[in-house]
């Protein structure tokens, strides 16, 4: 898991809760009109909702979740959730810095041992931050250094050939990320433009050694405040097959109003069918949200929301459930109580949310 003061959480946080509360007339007559558009029932398992071969299910969407870990307990915390939750996640999400692959460090290692264990029989979210944790600020990767190639030899030809030997030994695909939120990574790791020269020779690197096991997924913060930043940081649809955004109701954490499931992820998806792809399928890689102390209910009557809300909202076909903090007071982003994981189990047990992995 990232190290804390890793994430930097969100300087727009207000003015993306005032674009979401514009939403809410909208939302409310979707909500007096009922779902719509949700797409084939799982109900009919046949053929056609076997998974694509970029692992898209299309007759519903994959469940997942971050779960917070040390590097050898990955397996045991996962498993602990997933008793919670009662049932197996489809995707686990992980996340991992450039340091020096072959060292011995497990942030440098994509595909660690727990990781490859875990994936045996779940779908894996490889997130890769241009970052070495803790070391350095001479051993900070930047942009341009990776789009120039200087770390071809040391870091993405090593990674590339460990996640190609994965692939050839189990036949699996993986999800891979290439700096998500790069939105709140500019300018200190560079440009848009050297950031998309940096996404692109790293995709056309693994191209050039045979990797065909990696379905390239670019993951944004999603606040429309940055949407310049999005169209300017957009590697292509040529290389990209999947696009993630991470919205939340971080209420009191960020000082912002209590917003409900759909105020936090309407406004990203409508933006993004509209500005960057509209036939992409969409992950919704990070979410979740905070408790009101005053109001312990709300967390579970929130997470209750979910399945409606996921089925409205066009090619989304992937919901992470971030079950940790935030740095910061009131940042507590994990499922708080019993009631509501209760109400996170009846989600996860939804039909739309069970798909067949093969």
């Amino acid at each position: 898991m990232p190290p804390p003061g890793s994430r930097r959480r969100r300087l727009l946080i207000t003015s993306a809760a005032v674009v979401s509360a514009v939403m809410v007339a909208v939302l409310a007559l979707r909500d007096a009109s009922g779902p719509s558009g949700s797409g084939p029932e799982p109900s009919a398992m046949g053929e056609k909702c076997r998974p694509t071969a970029l692992l898209e299910p299309p007759c519903g969407a994959w469940f997942g979740a971050f779960v917070p870990h040390e590097r050898a307990d990955l397996e045991e915390k996962v498993a602990a959730y997933e008793q919670r939750v009662g049932r197996k996640l489809d995707i686990v999400y992980t996340y991992h810095d450039m340091s020096l692959p072959e060292g011995t460090r497990r942030e440098g290692q994509l595909l660690s041992p727990e990781e490859q264990r875990v994936g045996e029989d779940r779908m894996l979210l490889l997130s890769w931050e241009s970052k070495w944790w803790g070391g350095t600020k001479k051993q900070q990767p930047t942009w341009k250094q990776i789009a120039d190639g200087e770390l071809d030899a040391s870091v993405i030809d090593v990674q590339a050939r460990r996640i190609k030997e994965y692939g050839e030994r189990t036949g699996k695909k993986v999800f891979l990320s290439f700096d998500l939120e790069m939105d709140t990574r500019t300018p200190d790791n560079g440009t848009p433009a050297q950031y998309v020269k940096a996404y692109r020779h790293i995709h056309d690197r693994f191209r050039e050694l045979g990797v065909d096991n990696v379905v390239w997924t670019w993951i944004i913060t999603g606040y429309l405040d940055h949407a310049d930043l999005f169209e300017r940081m957009y590697p292509g649809d040529e290389y990209v097959d999947w696009i993630g955004y991470n919205q939340y109701n971080y209420y009191r954490c960020h000082n912002t109003d209590w917003l409900s499931f759909a105020q936090t992820q309407t406004a990203t998806h409508d933006w993004i069918r509209k500005n960057i792809s509209d036939d992409k399928p969409l992950m919704l890689s990070e979410f979740g949200t905070a408790v009101d102390a005053a109001r312990p209910q709300r967390q579970a009557e929130w997470y209750a929301q979910v399945p409606r809300v996921l089925k409205e909202l066009e090619g989304v076909k992937a919901a992470l459930q971030w079950n940790y903090r935030d740095p910061g007071p009131h940042c507590n982003l994990a499922v708080a109580d019993e009631a509501a994981w209760d109400s996170l189990r009846k989600v996860a047990a939804d039909p739309y949310l069970n798909q067949p992995r093969k």
